[in-house]
């Protein structure tokens, strides 16, 4: 078992308790899953963008990624239903712990003027989504061999009814949010 869920199950948990006073340990919120997705504009023209974008995504999560396609056909952006727009990642269990103690304590500090996360992105059912502007803030990522910059959005779906319990949830998770 990974050291950030064993923490979790023993700290956490508890001061989860004591804040909001659940009389069942089976009422405490906790990190249901984390969806990892990027968008690929460019991938209608050229299809080697979205391979390279999925190879990326598997390096960072060490996870097979699904490509996701186009729900309809948009004439403006050039885009037919089924096309191939992007892929995802959805992490469960060990690995999800193992990428989320990544990305708060490795790839986060990375980022160039850094000065914590939106307080305020949570969807009002305790469920947070960041949004990173470059891969290379991971450290598995090769910086010679990217051929462009992409972004990607993290979404963390919890158990918990509301954003004040989620956020104080990824406050256990050290999650840097800003002031």
């Amino acid at each position: 078992m990974s050291r950030l869920k064993e923490q979790y199950q023993n700290e956490m948990v508890d001061a989860m308790i004591k804040k909001f006073g659940y009389k069942n340990v089976m009422e405490v919120p906790k990190l249901d899953k984390v969806v990892v997705n990027m968008g690929v504009g460019e991938a209608k023209e050229n299809a080697k963008v979205l391979e390279s974008a999925v190879k990326d995504m598997e390096t960072i999560t060490g996870q097979k990624a699904v490509l996701t396609k186009a729900k309809n056909s948009v004439a403006n952006f050039k885009i037919r239903e089924g096309m191939a727009i992007g892929c995802k990642t959805t992490l469960r269990g060990e690995k999800m712990y193992e990428f989320v103690d990544r990305l708060i304590n490795l790839a986060l500090p990375r980022v160039r003027d850094f000065r914590g996360v939106n307080p305020n992105a949570f969807d009002g059912r305790g469920n947070y989504a960041l949004g990173i502007k470059e891969q290379l803030i991971f450290p598995e990522i090769e910086y010679d061999k990217v051929d462009k910059v992409r972004g990607m959005d993290v979404i963390f779906v919890t158990t918990a009814k509301t954003d004040e319990e989620a956020r104080y949830l990824l406050t256990l998770f050290n999650m840097p949010f800003a002031k």
